[in-house]
């Protein structure tokens, strides 16, 4: 079989090219992951204040789903925009 020289066999392409890392591979690097649990954290209580608020304040149960998904989205939504914006700094500083 005929073999080009300098072409990597893994993504065709002659030299050495990186592919770009899975978007759950970047959600998950820590400096990414750290900051939206932050944002999350700040995101979520005021998210549970302002949907459960009355609730806490005058001692009546809240249901921990609603608690759970008002930090679990803010975490979902700022995790996913920081991996996105990485995943396209990678592709323009891949480009010639």
């Amino acid at each position: 079989m005929p073999t080009d020289k300098g072409v990597d066999s893994e993504t065709g392409a002659a030299g050495s090219v990186r592919r770009r890392p899975s978007m759950l591979r970047l959600v998950l690097q820590p400096g990414i992951a750290r900051a939206a649990l932050k944002v999350s954290l700040v995101v979520g209580t005021l998210l549970n204040v302002i949907n459960n608020g009355t609730q806490l304040w005058a001692g009546h149960e809240v249901s921990i789903w609603r608690v759970a998904l008002n930090f679990l989205v803010p975490f979902c939504v700022s995790s996913y925009s920081a991996a996105r914006n990485e995943a396209q700094r990678f592709e323009r500083d891949a480009m010639p």
